[in-house]
């Protein structure tokens, strides 16, 4: 395991495998950033024409790695580009930059600017989220010190190791998405999960596991639906974590469908190649009240993470069907293909239940809003005030995310779409589809403020890594929860003062 430490220290006298420092964008040539004044001064004069040289302009996404010749002490220094100017996300990921370009260094000193403590976060977050591998069999890096003027600061010291048990669990989500689906089907999903809490609970966490026949009892029409035409039967796993101090209650709900293959309203083959990706809300929401749990969070959270997979067989549900879901309202489905909504509706009725102050669903949901963001940015829908908290936190945590609407003309479409049921399931208007997902998941909220994401393209990345993202699964959304999890709990002490 890395050894993570927090540390006052000179860069250029470090004997660390890599010493890892920032190039700025300026008007006048790249320069060197805060935090690598003394490899300036080692190097001199030279330090300018040095990184001309090496074709550095410090944009995003540069990376140099050299050999330092003996102008320092250490060996090696990675030059990595922080744009122009320093801020949290840019020091996020060149972090991340230069986790995945360190080579087999065992040992790294990381000189980034880290002048303040959201500064410190972010180089954290990025060396830690940028160096994840899938099932990599070690950790290729031993040693991590992080170099900064505040390094004999407990605040300092506690946030990176609140950063670790983040970004830990943000590493566990991947692993879980880039699983071939053969490996991860809904009881597979539900034994990880539980074997996972299972190896090291939190205090005040406990778990139930839903089989098919729980959930026919529990009349959760949709999810019996969407899993009917797979061998390998649905499940739902509900986390709870109550400690005794709580001042607020949020409930958690994402969508665990382990493959997608469309059922009957079948994708084309080139769309199901990637489609174990379907289960990142359910994923990364049980890593979110972990997080909440393992940092002792004094606030109650539930889980819900139905799971499912969308295959084809003589009992798959069919366009035409109604089905009726747990809150007792039918709902006629016309495109096997939009599953998701159907298992959220009977998990979304569930954390009413249970009178939560908000609810928040996370989902790899439409390709509408893929067509609409880019595979980057999540859709954000829902009420007016915990969108704006959770706006604010996603600012802190460097995730991408722009709020969408659901106009008045996306609800009545799912109300009085069917003649048959009270709610209609899809609506084949190429148009707004994103938001008419959003209505229908809406409807099953209630009166409770609610927040849906919408991650279909920031959930997985079918590209090449970046900043601190790695190709396949991102982890995306723990972060951004934990971090709204913390506002809302200032807002709850506040609240009780009064």
């Amino acid at each position: 395991m890395t050894t993570f430490t927090v540390r006052q220290g000179n860069p250029a006298t470090s004997r660390a495998d890599v010493v890892v420092v920032g190039v700025l964008s300026a008007s006048q040539g790249p320069m060197l950033a805060p935090g690598a004044e003394t490899i300036g001064a080692a190097w001199g004069r030279k330090s300018t024409s040095l990184l001309a040289s090496m074709g550095m302009t410090g944009k995003p996404g540069e990376s140099v790695r050299l050999p330092s010749a003996g102008t320092i002490s250490s060996p090696m220094l990675q030059l990595v580009g922080l744009g122009d100017e320093v801020t949290p996300d840019g020091v996020r990921r060149a972090a991340g930059v230069a986790a995945r370009n360190i080579g087999n260094a065992a040992s790294v000193a990381l000189a980034l600017p880290a002048t303040s403590i959201d500064l410190v976060s972010a180089a954290a977050e990025g060396f830690l989220s940028g160096g994840y591998r899938y099932k990599k069999s070690g950790d290729a890096v031993s040693e991590v010190a992080l170099l900064t003027p505040l390094g004999r600061q407990s605040v300092a010291k506690q946030r990176v190791a609140e950063v670790r048990v983040v970004a830990d669990l943000v590493n566990q989500v991947r692993d879980w998405i880039n699983t071939p689906p053969n490996l991860l089907r809904p009881p597979d999903f539900a034994t990880a999960v539980t074997a996972f809490i299972d190896d090291d609970t939190p205090a005040h966490v406990t778990y139930e596991v839903f089989d098919e026949i729980a959930l026919g009892e529990l009349g959760c029409g949709g999810i019996l639906a969407v899993g009917r035409g797979s061998s390998a039967p649905p499940r739902l796993v509900k986390i709870s974590y109550a400690p005794p101090t709580a001042t607020t209650h949020v409930a958690l709900v994402g969508k665990g469908i382990t493959f997608d293959s469309g059922g009957l309203t079948i994708k084309p083959g080139q769309s199901m190649a990637t489609m174990k990706l379907d289960m990142a809300g359910a994923a990364s929401v049980v890593a979110a009240v972990l997080a909440i749990a393992r940092l002792a969070l004094p606030v109650r959270v539930t889980a819900f993470a139905p799971m499912a997979e969308n295959l084809i067989s003589g009992q798959a549900y069919r366009p035409g069907d109604v089905l009726t879901m747990r809150n007792g309202r039918t709902v006629e489905v016309t495109n096997t293909d939009a599953e998701g909504r159907l298992i959220l509706a009977d998990a979304l009725a569930l954390a009413v239940e249970e009178s939560p102050a908000a609810i928040l669903n996370l989902a790899t949901l439409t390709g509408a809003c893929v067509v609409a963001l880019g595979d980057r940015i999540a859709g954000l829908f829902g009420d007016d005030e915990p969108v704006e908290e959770v706006l604010a936190a996603a600012a802190t945590s460097g995730e991408l995310m722009w709020r969408l609407p659901i106009p008045a003309q996306m609800t009545s479409a799912v109300r009085e779409g069917s003649s048959v049921a009270d709610l209609h399931q899809h609506n084949w208007v190429r148009w707004g589809s994103a938001s008419f997902a959003a209505a229908f998941l809406h409807e099953f909220a209630g009166a409770i403020p609610f927040i849906h994401l919408d991650i279909a393209g920031p959930g997985y990345n079918s590209s090449a890594p970046w900043g601190e993202v790695p190709s396949g699964g991102t982890g995306f959304g723990v972060r951004t929860i934990v971090n709204w999890v913390r506002g809302r709990l200032d807002e709850g002490d506040e609240a009780d003062t009064q």
